[in-house]
């Protein structure tokens, strides 16, 4: 068995034939989000996969083995709620389709659900409760199967770092050890 130890986030400074040619793995988010994984190529190769904990593994990154292979990671369609802003005006509610995509975002968000952000939909794994939620909220909420990349988050795989300007100077600064979610955890209860 093959052993990648290796990411290469979106194939970052590869050459795109070298990535077209690669073999690929094709996964869901289920595994995706695990560090600690087998898989089978598909050149028919078994892959046992080490990453460093915490790493979740997206759609468009490369695997570097320790032959030094590249093997494509593709995201796995799977199936999901696909949820878009309601196109019924019947029911007399007077409302904003971008508005009520974001107000579900901050129900989601606050249940600390998985959720994909899209300019025009959301997408979560399926739930019928949260389902029914979204109904309620006069939005559309549709079983699909699509690949699934869920937002990283505030505390998510990133170093939490980023670049900006201020006053026309650019600096580099780091948010993780802030904490800025605005509520408490009971015991045993982490973000991570």
């Amino acid at each position: 068995m093959l052993q990648a130890s290796k990411l290469i986030p979106q194939a970052q400074g590869l050459a795109p034939a070298l990535v077209r040619r690669a073999a690929h793995v094709e996964l869901d988010w289920d595994v995706r989000q695990k560090s600690r994984f087998d898989a089978t190529a598909s050149d028919g190769r078994s892959v046992g996969v080490f990453l460093p904990r915490g790493t979740v593994v997206r759609g468009g990154d490369v695997l570097i083995t320790q032959d030094g292979s590249l093997i494509r990671v593709v995201a796995a369609a799977q199936t999901v709620l696909k949820i878009t802003a309601c196109a019924d005006h019947s029911h007399g509610h007077a409302h904003d389709g971008a508005f009520d995509l974001m107000r579900a975002a901050y129900h989601l968000g606050n249940r600390h659900v998985p959720i994909e952000l899209q300019p025009d939909h959301l997408k979560i794994e399926p739930d019928h409760v949260l389902a029914d939620m979204l109904r309620s909220q006069h939005l559309t909420v549709t079983e699909v199967r699509e690949p699934f990349e869920p937002e990283g988050g505030a505390y998510g795989q990133h170093s939490g770092g980023h670049s900006h300007a201020h006053g026309g100077r650019a600096h580099d600064h780091d948010h993780a050890a802030h904490d800025h979610h605005g509520h408490e955890h009971a015991a045993g209860h982490a973000h991570g």
